[in-house]
């Protein structure tokens, strides 16, 4: 369809990119791909999804992201373990008490994102 689009990444900005490439690497089970320029990227896990791409700025994050990436996972309690055991932070302050469906985190650069649990046919 002429003038169709669609997302075919999603950029984070940051200060260190092979540094937060590499926490989101290990957390979803990717690799970095090779450094082609100031950009750092993963690799994509399926045609059609959008890859990752670690953009380097030299302002520090401030304020809650507009933006965030949503994490299904079958255990959020094994998976915000492993995320924490990688660098990220738990942001009670963000949580709804409500809410034990999702978990609010921060990667090492302060930008939030949620692990939601979703079943094995779900993901």
């Amino acid at each position: 369809m002429p003038g169709a689009a669609w997302v075919t990444s999603v950029t984070i900005d940051c200060a260190d990119p092979q540094r937060l490439a590499r926490f989101w690497a290990d957390l979803l089970g990717l690799e970095v791909r090779p450094r082609e320029s100031r950009y750092v990227a993963l690799t994509r896990p399926a045609t059609g999804t959008p890859e990752l791409v670690f953009q380097p700025v030299p302002e520090p994050k401030v304020g809650k992201v507009r933006l965030h990436l949503d994490i299904g996972v079958h255990d959020l309690d094994a998976a915000r373990r492993r995320a924490v055991e990688l660098g990220a932070s738990v942001a009670g302050d963000l949580d709804d008490p409500g809410d034990d469906s999702l978990i609010v985190l921060r990667d090492p650069a302060g930008n939030e994102f949620c692990l939601i649990h979703r079943e094995p046919g779900e993901l």
